[in-house]
């Protein structure tokens, strides 16, 4: 086989992978708070969980599953309810942390340790919320099962799964680095401002998301 037709498939998933996943999100905006406050113990399986899961849906719609959601979209229609119900008391809990005053954990140490605002962070919680961010999504659907399954099977066949381990790749690559790329913000999260900040934008990615769910946007 020659280079042309594996390694130009896999950068052209690569490409259209990270076009698609490098966007305003709530499984992004969560990663980010979770990353600025969590330890690397907690973080190392909380990404792998959001980039195995794109992996699984990437090459599930290239697999074919696209088609069938297409023909049940009533499947949808539930995950879009549960996850707009989801989102919205994410929102609201994230709207409250930026309108209180005082509180605890608002000085960043080195670690997730002691006087750090993640400290009662649980890896369960973490990995619960972040699978409800990305499995209650519809659109995680539409876009990674059968947007890119539909771009991967356009492929020539010897060609396809290469351009789904570009795909995936990109998820890899794009995950980590957000998840432990946010560590590099804690001096600026030694202000207790920059969090407020940080939760109202948060507050409000999720819930103008959640209501669009909701509307069936």
């Amino acid at each position: 086989m020659q280079l042309s037709s594996t390694l130009l498939p896999a950068l052209l998933g690569l490409g259209t992978g990270l076009s698609l996943i490098v966007a305003i999100g709530a499984q992004n905006a969560y990663l980010l708070r979770l990353g600025v406050v969590a330890a690397r113990r907690i973080m190392l399986p909380v990404v792998l969980l959001c980039a195995v899961s794109d992996a699984v849906l990437i090459s599930a719609g290239t697999a074919g599953v696209g088609a069938v959601l297409q023909r049940a979209p009533q499947v949808l229609t539930v995950v879009r309810v549960i996850g707009a119900g989801f989102l919205l008391v994410y929102g609201f809990l994230a709207a409250r942390r930026a309108v209180r005053r005082g509180g605890e954990g608002l000085v960043v140490t080195t670690d997730a340790g002691a006087g750090m605002p993640g400290r009662g962070i649980r890896l369960g919680g973490a990995l619960g919320t972040v699978a409800a961010l990305t499995w209650l999504n519809p659109h995680v659907y539409l876009d990674a099962v059968v947007f890119l399954g539909s771009i991967a099977n356009q492929q020539a066949p010897d060609a396809r799964w290469w351009w789904v381990g570009g795909a995936v790749t990109a998820s890899f690559i794009w995950f980590f680095s957000l998840g432990f790329g946010a560590r590099l913000l804690r001096p600026l999260f030694a202000k207790p401002l920059s969090w407020r900040v940080l939760d109202g934008l948060i507050a409000v990615v999720m819930v103008v998301l959640g209501l669009r769910l909701a509307l069936g946007g």
